[in-house]
């Protein structure tokens, strides 16, 4: 990766159950590339990792989505993990938060299960992406082209399919935070 990204501030939502390695890889990248990552919840204190299905570390929450705004952000990662993805899709400021990005025209990312607060958020419609292969029918239903592919962009909109793929899905979203806003990215 040879991006900067320096300045640009990089929202990671998430709640209790996100797969760890789906928050600390890419957060490392952003910090590699100059960007500064901000942790966002539902409620304020720690969020609890887990690594499959065995809980792992806890991680200090730097803003709630009810403080969170869109226009402090330049783009927005969602980790997966079963048990946070399922919280949040049913998560109204959570659904809000991702929308917003899209409208605003920022890079957003995806990764494994995290695809579900989008399918919630109204923002897959017409649009090509991965995730983890379970949720390919709930996509395919919402309207979007499901692919199996390690990572693919949409216009700004990063997707991968599970940690397995977080060399590529590191690699784009910070390439997609560098180029900035898509004029193709949209709700």
């Amino acid at each position: 990766m040879t991006e900067n990204i320096s300045g640009k501030r990089v929202a990671f939502v998430m709640t209790d159950g996100f797969e760890e390695i789906e928050l600390t890889s890419p957060w490392e990248a952003v910090k590699n590339a100059g960007g500064t990552p901000v942790l966002i919840a539902p409620e304020a204190g720690e969020v609890q990792g887990f690594n499959h299905d065995t809980k792992s570390d806890t991680f200090p929450v730097d803003l709630t989505l009810a403080d969170a705004k869109v226009a402090d952000f330049d783009a927005l990662v969602l980790p997966g993990g079963v048990l946070n993805a399922d919280a949040l899709r049913v998560d109204e400021s959570a659904q809000a938060f991702a929308r917003g990005f899209f409208e605003a025209q920022k890079p957003v990312a995806a990764i494994c299960h995290a695809a579900w607060v989008l399918i919630e958020a109204d923002v897959v419609s017409g649009r090509e992406l991965t995730s983890y292969p379970t949720l390919k029918t709930d996509l395919v239903n919402a309207g979007a082209t499901w692919v199996d592919e390690e990572v693919v962009v949409d216009q700004g909109f990063v997707t991968s399919r599970s940690p397995e793929d977080l060399t590529a899905f590191n690699a784009k979203v910070v390439e997609e935070i560098w180029e900035g806003e898509h004029a193709g990215q949209h709700a």
